[in-house]
Formats: C-alpha cells, structure tokens, sequence
C-alpha cells in the first residue's frame, strides 16, 4: 500500500511540473467505496489524508469505526447523492463533490443550518450530457450555481465531473478543458459564497491529464486499493 501511494504521489509531482504547476496544490481522494476498513486504515497508516465515499449507510459505518483512530482525515462524499440522506451526508462529511440540483443543494442546507454548519461542497457538472450519469449540463451550471449562491449554510468551493470513458487519457482532455473554463466563466461572476477553488477530476486511468488541465484532487482507487469485487 506505502509503496502504490509513493507511486502516485511521483506521478503527481511529475504531472504537476511538467506543467508549471506546484506540486503542492493537488491533493489525493483515495477512492474507498467498497473496501473494508482495514484497507483503508492500512492506507491512512501509509499516508492517506483524504477518502472518498460513493454510499452513505457503508461510509457511516466506516467512519465510525476509524474516527478514533484516523482523526486527521478528511471525508469527501463522491457519489450520488438522495435528497433523504442529506442530514447524514452533512454530519459526516466534509465536503460534497456531487451537488447537481437545486432541491439537493436546499435540502443539504437545511440540514447543515440544524447542526450550525455551512457545508462545502462542489457542483458536479456532466461534461459528456451521458445520461447514464448525474451531474449537471454545461448549459445550465452557471444558472444553478447562482441559485445556490443564494442558499444560506452551504459554500460553493468549486466543480466537480466524471467525463466519458475512454482508454486513452488524451481524449477525456477536452472534457476537462471544458471544466476549467467553465470555473473560469464562474469566477468572474463574483457571486457570494462561491469560490471555484478546486476542480474534482481525473482517476485512475487518466489523472495527469486532468492535472494538467487544472485538477486540484484527483480521485484514485484501483490505483491504490486494486480492483473491487
């Protein structure tokens, strides 16, 4: 495990100077959804300071477990999220890459305003229009992100996208490209509570591209894990 995570910490570092770029913005999601907790803890134990969580009852059964235990991690949500299990998502997590509507975004807010918090989150924004997939179309995230701006305990931090499936990296760069100046389009608008500080993108198969075009966390599994069941 210490030696798969040095592996892509040096593909990290590469990927980031071959661009100009510090090292030192780009952090790792290990992607944790399905693995057991010793995995995980043996991944926090090499390094690991970010896990992402794709189904909230298994990652709340996870997270307690490892709280006393890993009490320097952070805990993205990274997969789709339900309305009714807004209330969780904000007790356990601290930031949510996958907000694609204007009722989630409320329902969250009005959850975190009950525990006195102000959740951060990204708007997940489906680049490819796949319908196999959630996220918001280009077309319409600069309107939902304004709507959200006005949404009391909730903090836009930036964008998130899972974009088509390809084996070669180079053309899932565009998708990316279109990522990055969406943020660009969204920064300049000046809107309260949203900072397009990070950009949620690249995987296993096709990270340092996405570094390249400007990621700031890069979600790896099978990198890290190996495969799922």
């Amino acid at each position: 495990m210490k030696s798969r995570l040095e592996k892509i910490d040096d593909r990290i570092k590469k990927a980031a100077c071959s661009c100009g770029r510090d090292p030192g913005s780009i952090r790792l999601v290990a992607v944790s959804k399905t693995m057991p907790v010793g995995k995980i803890q043996k991944a926090f134990d090499s390094g690991a300071l970010i896990f992402g969580e794709s189904y909230i009852q298994e990652a709340m059964e996870k997270i307690n477990v490892l709280s006393s235990t890993t009490k320097s991690v952070a805990w993205h949500f990274i997969g789709r999220l339900q309305t009714n299990k807004a209330k969780y998502a904000v007790k356990y997590f601290d930031l949510i890459h996958s907000v694609d509507n204007l009722k989630l975004a409320k329902e969250l807010s009005k959850q975190a305003k009950k525990i006195d918090k102000i959740q951060k989150i990204l708007v997940q924004v489906n680049t490819g229009e796949e319908i196999s997939k959630s996220g918001v179309y280009e077309k319409g995230a600069v309107d939902l992100i304004t709507s959200i701006s006005q949404i009391e305990n909730l903090s836009v931090k930036g964008l998130m996208t899972i974009p088509p499936f390809y084996n070669e990296p180079e053309k899932v760069r565009p998708f990316f490209v279109s990522l990055r100046s969406l943020a660009d389009t969204v920064e300049k608008k000046n809107l309260s509570n949203v900072h397009m500080d990070e950009l949620s993108m690249g995987m296993t198969g096709d990270f340092e591209v996405a570094i390249q075009e400007g990621a700031t966390l890069v979600r790896i599994g099978t990198a890290i894990f190996g495969n799922r069941n």
